[in-house]
C-alpha cells in the first residue's frame, strides 16, 4: 500500500477519535489562522481559506471557534505570531519525509522534530533534500464499499482526475490542484460519500518497505509527529505490502 495512501486512512481514523478531537481542532484553527493571515478573512477570495475552513468542518469544528481563528488571523482579535516551518528528512529504510508545521518558537520546535526522527531511527536533514521527491495535488479517498467503481470512475475522470486507483479497502483519486473543487464538486453531486479529501504533496516515486521492523518504526513516526501540536502534515513515500502491514498491525 502506497505511503500517502496508507497514511491518509490512518490519519482520517486518528481524527474521528473524540479524545483528540481538542488536538485536531487546535491544528486546524492554526491552520485557519495562517491562511487568514497570509489571504484574508472571505473564503470566498481566499481558496487556503476556503480549505480550511471545509476541513474544520469536516471535523465537526463549532462554528464559532472557526469565526474566532477567522478573526485572529485577520488581527482583528490581535497580534498572531505563528509561522510555517518546513522540516525534511529520512525515516528508516530511507524513507522520505516532510512535515510541514506552525509554530509561534522556531527555537522550541526545530530540536523537538529533529529529536523524533531520532528517537525512531531517522534523521533530520538539510532544506531541499526530499521536496523535490513530491508534487502537490488534489486527494480523495472513497470506501470501496461506498460507490461501484466504474461509475465512480467516469464521474472522476469526467471532472479532471488524473488517476484513479483501487488500494484495497479505498479508491485514491488524484488531480491538479486547480481540477481539486470540480472533482469534489462532482463527487458531492454524484452523492458519494469521501473518506478525505485534501489538497497534498504526493510523492512521484516510492520506496518499498519489506521488513515488519522497519515498517513499524516508521508508522510510529508518522504517529509520533502527527501527535506534536505544532505539526500540520506529514509526508511520506513509502510502499508497505498488504502482508507486511498485517504483521504490525
Amino acid at each position: 500500500m502506497a505511503g500517502h495512501s496508507h497514511w491518509a486512512g490512518i490519519k482520517h481514523k486518528k481524527a474521528a477519535n473524540d479524545a483528540k478531537r481538542g488536538k485536531i481542532w487546535s491544528k486546524i484553527a492554526r491552520m485557519i489562522i495562517m491562511a487568514a493571515k497570509a489571504g484574508g478573512g472571505d473564503p470566498g477570495q481566499n481558496l487556503t481559506l476556503r480549505y480550511a475552513i471545509d476541513k474544520a468542518k469536516g471535523a465537526n469544528m463549532p462554528k464559532d471557534t472557526i469565526e474566532k481563528a477567522i478573526k485572529k488571523g485577520t488581527g482583528d482579535l490581535g497580534d498572531v505570531t505563528y509561522v510555517e516551518v518546513l522540516y525534511e528528512g529520512y525515516a528508516p529504510g530511507g524513507v522520505a519525509i516532510m512535515v510541514e508545521g506552525v509554530t509561534d518558537n522556531r527555537n522550541r520546535t526545530a530540536p523537538e522534530i529533529k529529536k523524533l526522527f531520532e528517537k525512531r531511527g531517522g534523521s533530520l536533514g538539510a532544506s531541499g533534500c526530499v521536496n523535490w521527491m513530491f508534487k502537490k495535488k488534489g486527494l480523495i479517498t472513497v470506501k470501496t464499499d461506498a460507490a461501484e467503481e466504474e461509475a465512480l470512475m467516469d464521474i472522476a475522470l469526467g471532472a479532471g482526475a488524473e488517476d484513479f486507483e483501487n488500494i484495497g479497502e479505498i479508491y485514491e483519486i488524484t488531480c491538479e490542484p486547480d481540477a481539486y473543487d470540480d472533482l469534489k464538486t462532482a463527487l458531492e453531486e454524484g452523492g458519494i460519500a469521501t473518506e478525505s479529501s485534501e489538497l497534498s504533496m504526493v510523492p512521484e516515486n516510492t520506496v518499498a518497505v519489506d521488513d515488519a521492523d522497519v515498517a513499524k518504526k516508521i508508522l510510529n513516526l508518522m504517529e509520533d509527529f502527527e501527535d506534536h501540536d505544532d505539526v500540520q502534515e506529514v509526508y511520506a513515500n513509502f510502499d508497505i505490502p498488504d502482508d507486511i502491514l498485517s504483521q504490525i498491525q
